[in-house]
């Protein structure tokens, strides 16, 4: 099925379904006080449109690396409480759910930033990180969760839809339907997803390769800015006019 923004109809554009207007922020990874700002440039924007409602997408990854995910993940759930939100779980929210289901994993979460994610909630390895370590970190961390984080984690999805907009975390398999799309790829493609100079189904909203500035294709839009290294968290607002960074 030809798409209505593939390069042969480029006076079509992709819209979120007929009112929505919509809000994706990128990998925030532990960076609440870009978090924070990221709100407050959502709730500007709103009331400067003078908006009824709307809708704000998390595109995943919101733990590791950066000093504060427990805040993160707070802010969100606080977040939730007031606003519509479409929370998609990341690669990084799957390895943490992977420790906590296997501690003998513990070695490949800490090597994917996991011990940030550790202290920010209380938790402090010490001496040797084998599997014994593991098992003691991960009843620590899962005594440390507050109810209302791990109700958050229990309900990440990992996509959303909006009109001819879909919102993924790292992306999709070229030729292989949305509703047919594997876990895996959904949370952690990359070459096979990026590199395709096709048009996809939909058009895809994604994070999980970080890029100095949001990438907008005619395809998909890139808005992972590598928040825990570079200090830019993206908002791509999106609405029947099309989308823009905030």
């Amino acid at each position: 099925m030809r798409s209505p923004f593939d390069r042969r109809s480029k006076a079509l554009r992709p819209r979120p379904s007929p009112g929505d207007v919509v809000y994706a922020v990128g990998d925030i990874h532990g960076c609440s006080h870009l978090l924070a700002e990221a709100l407050d440039k959502i709730d500007a924007d709103v009331a400067a449109r003078r908006l009824e409602r709307a809708t704000e997408v998390f595109i995943g990854d919101y733990i590791d690396r950066g000093p504060d995910s427990r805040g993160v993940i707070e802010a969100l759930s606080q977040r939730g409480r007031s606003r519509t939100l479409a929370l998609l779980g990341g690669n990084h929210e799957a390895m943490l759910g992977q420790f906590l289901a296997k501690p003998a994993t513990l070695p490949v979460f800490l090597q994917l930033g996991g011990l940030t994610t550790l202290l920010s909630y209380g938790v402090k390895p010490s001496g040797r990180l084998d599997e014994s370590a593991g098992e003691r970190l991960a009843a620590e961390f899962k005594a440390a969760l507050p109810a209302n984080h791990r109700q958050l984690l229990a309900s990440l999805q990992y996509s959303f839809t909006s009109g001819d907009y879909f919102f993924v975390h790292a992306g999709v398999r070229p030729n292989v339907p949305l509703s047919q799309q594997g876990k895996r790829d959904l949370l952690w493609i990359r070459d096979d997803f990026l590199l395709w100079e096709e048009s996809f189904e939909k058009f895809v909203v994604h994070g999980h390769t970080p890029v100095p500035e949001p990438d907008l294709r005619f395809n998909r839009a890139n808005i992972d800015t590598g928040a825990f290294a570079t200090g830019r968290l993206t908002v791509l607002a999106i609405d029947e006019d099309g989308h823009r960074p905030l």
